[in-house]
């Protein structure tokens, strides 16, 4: 399974429940800050892209990165570090 960090923002209109219904069906999940979360998946980029676009506005941006082995933070939600040493140890 592949680690992915998903940045979205919601330009006008801001109905988060799409989005988080959509993200929390992953399954393993992690909302790492306000509009940052971190998915365990076996899709592709362009896969995670297309599904959470379809439930954001057309003037919403949206980024989704696969993570692997090294990083570092600050400031996260709680427990998120010991949920990404679970996910990328190296």
């Amino acid at each position: 399974m592949k680690v992915y960090q998903v940045n979205y923002d919601l330009r006008k209109q801001r109905n988060y429940e799409p989005l988080y219904e959509r993200l929390k069906s992953y399954g393993t999940y992690s909302h790492s800050l306000d509009s940052t979360w971190i998915i365990v998946t076996d899709q592709t980029a362009r896969q995670i892209r297309d599904y959470l676009y379809a439930v954001m506005d057309g003037d919403d941006g949206l980024l989704v990165t696969r993570l692997q082995g090294e990083w570092a933070s600050v400031g996260l939600r709680e427990s998120t570090d010991q949920w990404l040493e679970k996910r990328l140890a190296a």
